[in-house]
């Protein structure tokens, strides 16, 4: 049995967004802690950190985390990485819209983490209402046997946080595939408008988007949802980036057509790769949760891009025990801003989001980590 005791301790802080309550030094111990657990147990880690100039007698001295050699998120398309809590453990797969399927293993632990996180930023939020009854929307998968899409488990899991009286889903199983029921998602909007409970709706964006399009071209009359409704977007566009548009726009329409006004919808960023959650505060800003810290690199060299240039997104978090992505880079362009930049009121970084990268550089570094890593 393996403890983390520095790990599960930053993991568990109840104040998402609160610098100040972190113990002096606790980020620091957790991740040298979860690196020297991968050096010594996950097969080519040790290899891959030498073969980047880094020694695991490094760790207990960094104090700059962006110094240590993150994987390419893209890697985890190519190869399992797995320690040996990992070997066991629950499989989440990503959407697999580019033609390859990231696989990630999440120990109890691991998941227990990530999930604690999602926890208290939805409780800072005011979105924990154990009494409060809501309908739900789920823009995702309908079920069918185990969930192993990491979208799918995710939105399965954020209906914990308010008791469900209905939930509707609007990609509908049918069979052997699943088909979006634009019909049944109105229908289910008009039911909950006039049951007069609060609604969420949670999933993929383009689904939202295309139901709201549907609804103006047949003329049916906007809705008043009532005001504790919530709309968390997750997933992106997958398939259909080339009908995509700007948040804001998107935020408008559901406020015009639904009634529930634009503060109270948010967007997410996350991934099967890195499951700490990077959800949107009230000015739509992607905060970084205490959890973790958020990198912007020159997609050429790697070097880390200061506060408002360009770059691929990268984050480092002790989290993650059952595979060694604790440093990893998206491959996602995004822009780093400091905390203060944002008049919400937190204080810590936060980032905005410009899209996919092109993919010569992920392929570069996916193939050296290939040579290090996953071997036995």
């Amino acid at each position: 049995m393996h403890a983390f005791p520095a790990s599960d301790a930053l993991c568990a802080l109840p104040h998402p967004y609160c610098l100040n309550s972190v113990p002096t030094g606790l980020f620091d111990q957790a991740m040298a802690e979860i690196s020297r657990f991968h050096c010594r147990h996950t097969p080519g880690y040790e290899h891959w950190l030498n073969a980047n100039g880094f020694d695991v007698q490094d760790l207990d001295r960094v104090e700059d985390w962006s110094h240590l050699p993150p994987i390419l998120a893209n890697f985890f398309k190519q190869q399992l990485l797995l320690s040996p809590t990992g070997e066991d453990a629950l499989e989440l797969t990503s959407s697999g819209t580019s033609g390859q399927k990231s696989r990630m293993r999440y120990d109890p632990r691991s998941l227990a983490g990530a999930q604690f996180m999602v926890e208290r930023i939805f409780d800072h939020y005011g979105w924990l209402t154990p009494d409060t009854p809501c309908n739900y929307l789920l823009l995702s998968y309908e079920p069918r046997g185990a969930i192993t899409l990491g979208t799918s488990y995710t939105d399965q899991f954020l209906c914990r946080f308010a008791p469900a009286n209905r939930v509707v889903y609007a990609l509908r199983c049918t069979g052997d595939s699943h088909q979006f029921d634009v019909y049944g998602v109105i229908a289910a909007l008009q039911a909950f408008a006039e049951e007069g409970l609060p609604v969420r709706i949670f999933g993929f964006p383009a689904f939202l988007w295309q139901t709201l399009e549907h609804m103006r071209a047949t003329g049916v009359p906007d809705l008043r949802l009532p005001a504790a409704s919530l709309v968390f977007f997750g997933g992106g566009w997958k398939t259909r980036a080339s009908e995509e548009i700007p948040r804001q726009q998107l935020y408008a329409r559901v406020a015009e057509q639904l009634g529930i006004e634009t503060a109270r919808c948010r967007d997410g960023y996350g991934a099967v790769e890195h499951a700490v959650p990077y959800i949107e505060c009230a000015h739509h800003r992607f905060h970084v949760p205490v959890y973790a810290k958020a990198y912007v690199r020159n997609p050429n060299d790697f070097s880390v891009q200061p506060y408002g240039q360009q770059g691929l997104l990268g984050f480092v978090s002790p989290y993650i025990s059952s595979s060694p992505a604790h440093a990893v880079v998206m491959s996602d362009l995004a822009t780093l801003h400091a905390g203060k930049d944002c008049a919400c009121g937190l204080t810590t970084d936060w980032f905005e989001l410009h899209g996919r990268a092109g993919t010569s550089a992920g392929r570069s570094c996916a193939m050296a980590a290939a040579d290090f890593l996953g071997r036995q």
